[in-house]
């Protein structure tokens, strides 16, 4: 399913998360302009990229490939930022509301780190670079689903057949577009063991994935999230008033427990 907003409204600028979105964009021009100069799109991710095989050979001069590939997208195409970076957009402004700008920049690093080794574990052997913000990412779904799990988040309908009933976009819970995220990762990801070659590092999804579970509790710590609008049934994403744009409330009022903890 893939998503296309979310109904919350956030408090504050979301800074950090439009600064991270700024760099993803900066690293994959940067690519783009390496590559027209005549660099080869494979010398440009062997340089930036983590490639795991030598992290653990030299992790003193290979470190920093851990954080640089974080900003570094397939510069070949559109479609890895494009997806990358609408999902941040939706989910990370959020986030960033709930933990604070400082803890949100740290919670984000810290995802992508646990992404990293996760796809390091899994495969220490492997030579292929890889690159893409989506470890850090998946820890940002994790956080989300566990802080507003019943909000209400449009997607693109999956199914041809069910425009004609529903529309071309659905309304659902947050919980359930973002279990759908893991879900795919973890078959696809278990599907290719043993695997040697290019293409999708499913356990880093995964990694960032479970990392962003326990971070965001460690990171809420004197904290509690919003009241926020709850999702209440199936059903075709409602026309919204063209009033204005919906405002947060000066204040939040008490809320029951969700399922996930909070």
């Amino acid at each position: 399913m893939l998503p296309v907003r979310d109904q919350l409204p956030t408090r504050k600028v979301p800074v950090v998360n439009y600064l991270l979105i700024a760099l993803n964009l900066l690293g994959f021009f940067w690519m783009r302009s390496m590559i027209s100069a005549g660099l080869p799109p494979e010398r440009l991710l062997g340089a930036w990229g983590l490639v795991p095989l030598q992290l653990l050979r030299e992790p003193v001069d290979a470190w920093w490939t851990v954080f640089s590939s974080m900003f570094m997208h397939d510069p070949t195409g559109w479609a890895h930022l494009g997806g990358n970076m609408l999902f941040l957009w939706i989910f990370g402004d959020n986030v960033e509301d709930a933990l604070g700008s400082l803890r949100y920049a740290a919670f984000y690093v810290l995802s992508g780190v646990a992404a990293a080794g996760a796809q390091i574990l899994i495969d220490p052997g492997s030579t292929i670079p890889m690159v893409g913000a989506s470890g850090a990412i998946s820890g940002v779904l994790a956080a989300y689903a566990s802080l507003y799990p019943r909000s209400p988040i449009t997607v693109l309908n999956p199914i041809f057949l069910l425009w004609f009933i529903f529309g071309l976009f659905l309304e659902l819970p947050a919980w359930l577009v973002i279990l759908e995220y893991f879900v795919v990762n973890l078959l696809n990801g278990l599907g290719s063991i043993g695997v040697r070659s290019g293409g999708v590092a499913f356990f880093a999804h995964l990694g960032g994935f479970v990392a962003g579970l326990f971070l965001v509790r460690l990171f809420m710590v004197g904290r509690s999230p919003r009241q926020h609008e709850r999702w209440q049934h199936w059903r075709a994403t409602p026309r919204r008033s063209s009033a204005g744009p919906r405002r947060a409330a000066p204040w939040d009022p008490p809320r029951r427990r969700d399922p996930w903890g909070w």
